[in-house]
């Protein structure tokens, strides 16, 4: 009787044993996973032109010249467009980058000084771009951007050649 008190149990132990074993491999289970990434050029912006407002007349008030992405300019308060404009066009860069990529633009928020170089000065500000908040590059990577803005005359602003040659940030990332 001992003997099968004895086989029963190892019978029971070995059992045990095998469920515990077989119950803990139908648990777990493993899979591969395989990983990627994916490397896109960087996001390039390079001047084509310079902003230019062109020739203007400043008058007894003070007035604005209202430069759009287009390159068309409007004038309010005191100031003239002569009928010989001179050079006028917008700033123009061209983005590069991934195909057909979105882009955020951020335009500079503070003023932009044009002087004379005698200590005579304008502001300009209120940037726009076209595209505007956000550009979509084409099928070639590529997208032509625009910006314009508003240059402040003052009343008998102080004739002569007004440059800024240190230039206005534009800020391109990819959204």
């Amino acid at each position: 009787m001992r003997k099968i008190i004895i086989l029963v149990t190892v019978i029971i132990l070995i059992t045990d044993f095998a469920f515990t074993a077989t119950a803990q491999s139908t648990l777990r289970k493993t899979v591969s996973l395989g990983g990627s990434a994916t490397c896109i050029p960087a996001l390039t912006i390079a001047n084509i032109d310079d902003m230019n407002f062109g020739k203007i007349q400043s008058g007894s008030t003070l007035g604005t010249v209202i430069l759009t992405p287009a390159g068309t300019r409007t004038s309010t308060g005191g100031v003239t467009l002569p009928a010989i404009a001179g050079t006028v066009s917008d700033a123009s860069f061209s983005v590069t980058g991934n195909l057909s990529s979105t882009y955020a633009i951020t335009l500079p928020t503070s003023n932009f000084i044009l002087s004379d170089g005698n200590g005579h000065s304008m502001i300009v500000n209120t940037f726009k771009s076209t595209p505007s908040g956000t550009g979509t590059l084409n099928s070639c990577g590529a997208q032509t951007l625009t910006v314009g803005a508003t240059l402040n005359v003052a009343a008998g602003q102080v004739s002569g050649v007004y440059v800024n040659n240190t230039g206005f940030d534009v800020t391109i990332i990819y959204n």
